[in-house]
């Protein structure tokens, strides 16, 4: 069963339409930040293909949009399907909304062939997996998953003074009800999500897709360094107090603490200012943020320790002074065994070899642990490429990424003793 359309390949020429304006703030690249006017006219184009596809549609409390298909009896609990639309800076056309159209794809065709299965199907599009806007990321599902804390979010501020709460008014929500996005664990199954790899791994054995075993730990922080402005031309080397070098003192000793690590063990500062920002001006202070990331807990949790003491040691010693701030923290998701088995089998039933491996990246999936069982298909990316205008796919591994993704879900039916109707 693959529909009256290109299962798989139409996904992709999707994400390739939601590529450029009015679904992208800046010409001639992609970017697609939580809340902006490109993310509602995504959400608006999402919605007319959901409806087509056979599905209501609904947009819910944090800004996720959501497709409903029915199953057999119209209580049934849900499998939900999905990935995020939000994009980073500049960023490939795939990492999330290829996730969100292959659910869209599969349910079409189930659609068109008046199959109705022993539970709904629900494709959703997360509104914030990046945090390329506010300092934290996966709001949106941690809202759907129940465990999202308001306080802790609603007042972070973008780059341009605006809070989350009042980005919530302006997108037409209401930032008091965003804890009413939450599901009940009664009210849905499992969470199915597909994504490019976004690493090397499958281009170089030669395989369209992989089964996620485990989701990396994170933490986010953000250092401040802080020492005293002055004049550039009139302050002598020896007498000033420029938290710059040490910041980049601070970086070095990340990537020398990351290199020494182990468990995939990965230190990232990916935004850097100093304030108050001229030529003509030693800063009075720096701030960057640090990404870290392992396998296990224990062993970001090791590197943060470490990396901690050193900005401390470091800023000490050039008489400044520092500050560090836990903005997120992600322990390691390992999937569901039982589910994971199903998608083996599915990609087994595809005639492909079955290979099993980690995700360094975070995704929706780990979130939605919290929620229900969860399991993750990974799609082979040319060269690796993420987070990147360069990021590529294939039609035919998005075709093999359907046809699995439908195969799983005809093996979660079988499983369930409510009866299903249709044919198929």
């Amino acid at each position: 069963m693959t529909g009256a359309f290109d299962m798989g390949g139409r996904a992709k020429a999707r994400c390739d339409l939601l590529g450029v304006p009015p679904y992208s703030e800046v010409d001639g690249q992609l970017t697609r930040r939580f809340l902006s006017p490109a993310h509602d006219a995504a959400l608006d184009t999402l919605s007319l293909w959901i409806t087509e596809a056979g599905m209501t549609v609904r947009r819910d409390a944090a800004g996720n949009l959501i497709g409903r298909y029915e199953g057999a009896s119209p209580d049934a609990p849900a499998l939900l399907i999905g990935s995020h639309i939000d994009s980073v800076r500049n960023g490939g056309r795939y990492d999330g909304p290829l996730g969100i159209l292959l659910g869209v794809d599969l349910i079409e065709a189930l659609h068109d062939a008046g199959r109705r299965l022993p539970f709904a199907l629900e494709v959703i599009a997360f509104g914030d997996e990046e945090g390329s806007r506010f300092a934290a990321s996966m709001s949106c599902s941690r809202a759907v998953a129940g465990t999202l804390d308001p306080a802790a979010v609603l007042g972070m501020i973008d780059a341009e003074g605006v809070t989350l709460a009042q980005a919530f008014t302006a997108f037409g929500l209401d930032p008091a009800r965003i804890t009413e996005a939450a599901r009940k664990p009664s009210d849905v199954i499992a969470f199915l999500e597909a994504h490019i790899e976004q690493g090397p791994v499958l281009e170089a054995e030669g395989l369209a897709l992989g089964v996620v075993t485990a989701i990396a730990a994170q933490k986010r922080l953000m250092v401040r360094i802080s020492g005293m402005a002055g004049h550039a031309g009139t302050t002598p080397m020896p007498l000033r107090k420029d938290p710059g070098p040490a910041a980049a003192e601070c970086i070095l000793a990340l990537e020398r603490i990351c290199r020494a690590g182990t468990d995939n063990l990965v230190g990232t500062v990916g935004r850097m200012t100093a304030l108050p920002g001229a030529f003509n001006v030693i800063p009075g202070a720096v701030e960057f943020s640090m990404d870290i990331r392992a396998e296990t807990s224990a062993t970001r949790d090791a590197a943060v320790e470490a990396i901690t003491t050193e900005i401390h040691t470091i800023a000490a010693r050039r008489g400044l002074t520092a500050t560090v701030t836990l903005m997120q923290a992600l322990d390691e998701s390992p999937c569901d065994p039982d589910l994971t088995a199903l998608l083996e089998s599915a990609v087994g039933d595809l005639g492909l070899p079955v290979r099993r491996l980690p995700s360094g990246a975070g995704h929706d999936a780990m979130v939605m642990a919290d929620l229900c069982p969860t399991a993750m298909l990974f799609i082979r990316c040319e060269g690796g490429i993420s987070h990147n205008p360069a990021e590529s796919v294939t039609e035919a591994d998005c075709a093999l990424a359907a046809q699995a993704m439908l195969a799983f879900v005809e093996r979660l039916a079988d499983r369930d003793p409510r009866p299903s109707t249709g044919s198929g």
